[in-house]
């Protein structure tokens, strides 16, 4: 019996076409919390970037952000795996020193160091993002627990600052940046812990995604649904292989298993 649905975002509840979560998924889901069923939301934005899930707010139990990173139920922090501080400084230290962007993700703030006309078009055009409204200034957000950064540079950057930065690690589902997070941060650990403190056997969560930053997730889940748009190595993860997002895959799913 599933009583904990995860959801990663990106390409799984949201559109990259519409921005917007499929009316065959809201419906579902709805069904489904009818039923008692728990949702929660597991994304590798942090919590100041998602969006797009107005639809289906109602129904959100909880929080799963930045890859696993910072995890919540409500008020209640469930999880937090912050960036080293030593790392998070080094890392804006080489956006100098190299001449790539950034975005420095704090527990409680954002900012931008190194600006590029590049980040507005794949983060407000693409993603559907209007980051520039939760912004403060870079001083202020290195006072928090840092837990994520996202830096604008290609795969040879990465392998090359990487080999720098301590403590952390880069996953990468878009061609144009990667995510830098705790090496502590990941979707499969959040879920253990988000099943753990809700009383929930690991055997009834069922989890669905499309990226690369989801596989620990659908493997750790007791049912892991890939979407029909996920890469080949997230479809082997998953027990089961659902269609597109703009395809009702959330709906079909929901409707095979708890439905």
């Amino acid at each position: 019996m599933i009583k904990a649905l995860f959801f990663d975002i990106d390409g799984t509840l949201v559109s990259f076409e519409t921005h917007h979560v499929p009316h065959s998924a809201v419906e579902a889901i709805a069904a489904a919390k009818a039923k008692g069923v728990k949702v929660f939301i597991a994304t590798g934005r942090p919590r100041q970037f998602i969006n797009g899930i107005d639809e289906i707010q109602p129904y959100v139990d909880g929080y799963m952000t930045v890859n696993g990173a910072y995890c919540y139920i409500g008020g209640r922090d469930v999880r937090l795996a912050q960036i080293p501080h030593d790392s998070a400084e080094a890392m804006i230290a080489m956006s100098d020193e190299m001449s790539f962007g950034c975005i420095v993700m704090g527990l409680d703030g954002v900012a931008v160091h190194n600006h590029t006309r590049e980040m507005d078009d794949i983060v407000e055009g693409q993603l559907n993002i209007d980051y520039k409204r939760v912004l403060i200034p870079l001083s202020e957000v290195m006072t928090q627990p840092i837990v994520q950064i996202t830096p604008f540079f290609d795969v040879d950057t990465e392998k090359k600052v990487m080999s720098h930065i301590d403590g952390c690690q880069a996953a990468r589902w878009y061609p144009a940046f990667c995510d830098v997070t705790s090496s502590q941060a990941d979707k499969g650990l959040g879920l253990k812990d988000m099943a753990r403190s809700e009383g929930f056997d690991i055997c009834e969560t069922m989890a669905f995604g499309d990226g690369g930053n989801d596989v620990t997730m659908l493997k750790s889940a007791g049912t892991g649904v890939a979407m029909g748009n996920a890469r080949d190595e997230v479809k082997t993860a998953a027990d089961y292989v659902t269609s597109t997002v703009d395809d009702g895959g959330v709906a079909l799913a929901l409707r095979k298993f708890v439905l």
